[in-house]
């Protein structure tokens, strides 16, 4: 596989010129692009090649009001008015699915016998397969506003009553309305967070 620098347009759009959106026009967003939005995010590097990330894609109105009394007083316009909020929730049996996904060796029993190790690599993994859905999104030209402003119980009672699956975060997906993009804050520089051994 032979690998390129993108150019300062798709940089841009992933990383600088890329906002945390607050406010979303009411563009739908279809289920071919939910799909097309999996489909990209699923190949991010995980360990074990495990997938711990569970999502539900929370668009109708009857799902909104199922979401709604879980959020943050300050979330809740935003969510609402998002086409689309993206429950980001880990599924606590993920090494179920090793032997198929891992097929190398059988990394299930690292698992199975360790809930501190499997809850550690669920909430990592699902973490950073959220990360992809914000970058997959922002590629396919979706604006994103992820958040941890919510009730992670209240949202596991509504939509994961059988307990297997924990809400890990949520992410508001849509276009944005302009007035719902808030001026970039700093970032730390380089020298104040990383250094080179």
């Amino acid at each position: 596989m032979t690998t390129q620098t993108l150019n300062d347009a798709a940089l841009d759009q992933l990383f600088r010129g890329a906002r945390t959106v607050h406010a979303f026009k009411a563009d739908p967003i279809s289920d071919a692009t939910v799909h097309q939005l999996y489909d990209l995010l699923k190949w991010g590097p995980t360990a074990f090649n495990a997938q711990p990330a569970r999502y539900v894609f929370v668009r109708s109105p009857a799902a909104k009001a199922k979401l709604q009394p879980a959020l943050s007083a300050g979330n809740v316009a935003q969510t609402l008015a998002a086409p689309v909020t993206v429950i980001v929730a880990q599924d606590t049996r993920f090494f179920e699915h090793l032997p198929q996904q891992f097929p190398g060796y059988d990394a299930k029993p690292l698992f199975e016998g360790n809930a501190a190790l499997a809850e550690a690599t669920a909430s990592r993994n699902s973490s950073l397969q959220g990360a992809y859905l914000i970058l997959a999104a922002r590629a396919l030209g979706l604006d994103a506003g992820p958040q941890s402003g919510f009730n992670a119980n209240a949202v596991n009672q509504a939509f994961f009553p059988d307990g297997r699956y924990r809400a890990n975060f949520l992410v508001n997906l849509g276009h944005a309305d302009p007035a719902g993009i808030y001026p970039r804050a700093p970032r730390l520089d380089f020298d104040e967070v990383a250094q080179i051994a």
